[in-house]
């Protein structure tokens, strides 16, 4: 029965080509989109999943608690912290320390290269599952001196990965006995490195993380199965507090949760890029569902043509069971051939969609998993695009049809309308959310943001350079191309430092206040182009300088400082005076406002170099920068960062949703045109006689035009009525996650309804005008 139903749905979309391209075409297209989505989102959800352990890893977070203003929640901890859990809370099998990371120089021979490298605690590979290619993971980090290498980095050194036992140079400086090789670190993980070296190392060089109010380390634990993470999350909360007088809560976030969950609020991970996971998916299934009614409506749009046929086969003993069950077949056979050329379609345009995310996702085939949801999901269209044909055509009566004449009932013309008003709100809705996700990316691009981010390059004080600084500076302020120089201990547009140990003139006793903090050398305020609003910058005219103070204008409000400069500031027991106050500059992302910062000089404490070019001499100062720094420090290579290329990559994923927006928009819009094709075929079709009887009555074109055209225009004004006022509310709560937006203003909504209009009313004239021409004998020959 069902072979025949096959041959039978075959040999109608054969017949009827072009409606059988339309249909499969809008389809394919919605089921490309949905699957390159389905890939996307399949990729956000697998992050660090590779991990064996992952459902007993967490990663230990801190909230600050300050007065007066919102709490901070972060991942840095004293180094004290993991050995103390491992030693007072039983259920933890495994706490691991592990730095934040950084590039370092490797050097082997005549080779050299700069990779990212972490610092973790020797259990690392035991609670993490990277496995090793050479070495044993139990073994690799037990000796103070060892490292790990990937694949790709032992390659670049030695031109192998048999190279356990061989030693390599760190910086140049100590040397490192490679007691592992192993594979590359996975694209969908968190935690991204090419080398790991034992912590004992790291702490070595930084003391200070031995005492328990410092804080610059991650922390994770691996918990015994079936562990009560309620009861130990409460038995965490107050733990600083039986280690000394620390405030701070500490609680635990599961890893498996780190990379969608990155946004916290009152110590919960609520937010980050889960949002764009289910914002993503929500088109999908949109565009998905716009496809299906766009085939809808076009069936129903030759439902007139198909009537006899199936007025015929009533008449001859087919039941309405056996109509349906054909008529989804038809659609099933559609929905996998559209499936079919989506599949081709995905894998065409995976390069350039990886290129734009930033992935490598791949339509592999191979798995079941995979296949069978692909199968899922073209069923699930096939049946429910073709649900309501079905039941719409097997409905005719035989006795009605066969007379020639076929009459809809209200419901039936109720629901089409309604499928086109959800259609065309949704474009609407898409148009606004386009419009605006790009204003605010323009926005943010724009905006002035308290420094001159243009033309200033930036290179680490690594190597020979901290000891040659001077000289350095004094050299490359005399080289072609070059204006300025100077140096700091922190990327002006990320600062990570903030302390509450500050005290000022009307600080309340008790009163914790987080406040960033930057060491400057000299010119750095000139060389960043941050302006000074009272008072003056570091020089060296005051040799005092050393204890005094500079302070942003949010530092004075939070202060409370009527006249700042003069008054005197005490920083971590270094107490001194305030010399200059600078006007705000935007110190982090855009979805947090400006936060209160002490700028202090301290030119031993900087680890960045800063270059202000000369405009038009980029290249020319680059080679300048390129001598001198290879001078001084030969033996690593001259690795230098634009500040506004740093300022593109932290607004980097909202421009790849902002182009993801467009191009999912252009789709929908696009097959929702589809579907009003259809609708306004199936008007004509049943309007033909009348229309016909217009004309011979004296009918004008343009009336008769305007009559086709007015009912379908009254549903897309309908639909922009429903969405302009819904694409306000869901846009100005996306913006409301910025410090600094963008004004929903009026023109927006005009643009998308007056685009909408213009959409629908390009759509109709082709069917409109066409049968507002035809020759109405052709449409009354038959009465």
């Amino acid at each position: 029965m069902f072979k025949n139903y096959f041959k039978m749905a075959w040999r109608n979309l054969m017949r009827h080509k072009v409606f059988s391209i339309i249909n499969i075409s809008g389809l394919a297209l919605g089921m490309t989109c949905c699957i390159l989505i389905l890939l996307w989102v399949k990729d956000e959800v697998s992050f660090d999943r590779f991990h064996e352990n992952i459902d007993e890893l967490y990663m230990v977070y801190r909230t600050e608690l300050y007065t007066g203003a919102d709490n901070l929640t972060v991942p840095a901890h004293s180094g004290r912290l993991a050995p103390a859990l491992e030693q007072n809370m039983p259920e933890v099998v495994h706490a691991v320390r592990v730095s934040q990371g950084g590039d370092e120089l490797l050097s082997y021979g005549d080779k050299s290269i700069k990779v990212n490298g972490q610092y973790p605690d020797p259990e690392f590979f035991e609670v993490f599952s990277f496995p090793l290619l050479h070495g044993n993971a139990a073994q690799a980090l037990q000796e103070l001196k060892s490292v790990v290498l990937s694949d790709s980095v032992a390659l670049k050194l030695f031109g192998s990965t048999e190279v356990v036992g061989k030693v390599v140079k760190l910086n140049n400086d100590e040397s490192y006995k490679v007691t592992g090789v192993m594979q590359k670190v996975p694209k969908n993980s968190t935690l991204k490195f090419d080398f790991v070296i034992p912590y004992e190392n790291y702490e070595a060089r930084n003391q200070w993380l031995k005492e328990w109010n410092n804080n610059g380390i991650l922390t994770f634990i691996q918990v015994e199965k079936d562990t009560d993470i309620p009861a130990l999350d409460k038995k965490l909360k107050h733990f600083l507090s039986t280690q000394g007088d620390m405030d701070d809560e500490l609680f635990l976030h599961a890893y498996s949760k780190q990379h969608l969950y990155s946004e916290f609020s009152k110590g919960k991970g609520e937010s980050g890029l889960i949002l764009y996971v289910r914002l993503f998916s929500v088109v999908a299934v949109f565009i998905l569902l716009i496809a299906c009614i766009n085939f809808m409506n076009l069936a129903t749009a030759r439902s007139a043509k198909r009537a006899k046929e199936v007025g015929v086969r009533k008449a001859i003993g087919a039941s309405k069971a056996s109509l349906i069950s054909q008529f989804m077949v038809e659609s099933v056979l559609v929905s996998f051939l559209a499936l079919f050329i989506a599949l081709n379609l995905t894998g065409l345009l995976l390069p350039a969609f990886n290129s734009l995310t930033d992935k490598a996702v791949q339509l592999d085939l191979s798995n079941p998993e995979l296949v069978m949801l692909l199968l899922g999901v073209a069923l699930f269209t096939g049946i429910v695009s073709g649900s309501y044909p079905a039941f719409f055509l097997s409905a005719f009566d035989p006795a009605v049809v066969l007379k020639g004449t076929v009459k809809l009932n209200n419901k039936a013309v109720y629901l089409r309308k309604g499928l086109v008003v959800f259609q065309f709100m949704l474009s609407a809705l898409l148009i606004v959310s386009t419009l605006v996700v790009y204003l605010q990316i323009e926005f943010i691009r724009n905006k002035n943001i308290g420094l001159q981010r243009e033309h200033v390059v930036y290179v680490p004080i690594e190597g020979d350079l901290g000891a040659r600084y001077e000289t350095v500076k004094q050299e490359l302020s005399s080289m072609p191309g070059i204006a300025l120089v100077s140096a700091s201990n922190q990327n002006p547009l990320s600062i990570g430092s903030n302390t509450s140990g500050a005290s000022w003139n009307g600080k309340e006793p008790g009163d914790e206040v987080s406040i960033d903090v930057m060491n400057v050398e000299y010119s750095l305020l000139e060389t960043l182009g941050i302006k000074i609003k009272e008072g003056r910058d570091f020089s060296k005219a005051f040799s005092t300088d050393t204890a005094n103070y500079i302070l942003n204008e949010e530092a004075v409000r939070v202060m409370q400082l009527q006249e700042p400069v003069g008054e005197w500031l005490d920083l971590w027991g270094t107490r001194g005076h305030i010399v200059g106050v600078v006007e705000d500059f935007q110190s982090r992302r855009m979805q947090v406002g400006i936060k209160p910062l002490i700028i202090r000089f301290a030119p031993s404490d900087v680890n960045l170099l800063y270059v202000r070019t000369m405009p038009g001499k980029t290249t020319e100062a680059l080679a300048s920068m390129e001598t001198v720094l290879q001078k001084h420090n030969p033996a690593f290579p001259f690795d230098y960062h634009f500040l506004d290329d740093d300022f593109e990559q932290m607004y980097k994923s909202e421009a790849v949703i902002g182009r993801l927006t467009n191009y999912f928009a252009g789709i929908a819009i696009f097959i929702s045109c589809l579907g009003l094709f259809g609708l306004a075929l199936f008007t004509a079709e049943q309007r033909k006689k009348e229309i016909g009887v217009r004309k011979v009555l004296g009918a004008s074109v343009s009336g008769i035009v305007l009559m086709l055209s007015k009912d379908f225009l009254k549903l897309v004004l309908l639909a922009n009525l429903i969405a302009l006022p819904l694409s306000w509310y869901l846009m100005n709560g996306w913006l409301s996650d910025y410090a600094y937006r963008t004004d929903l203003s009026w023109w927006i909504f005009a643009i998308a309804f007056a685009a909408t209009l213009v959409i629908a009313t390009l759509t109709l004239s082709f069917h409109a005008i066409k049968t507002a021409v035809a020759n109405p004998v052709t449409s009354l020959r038959t009465e």
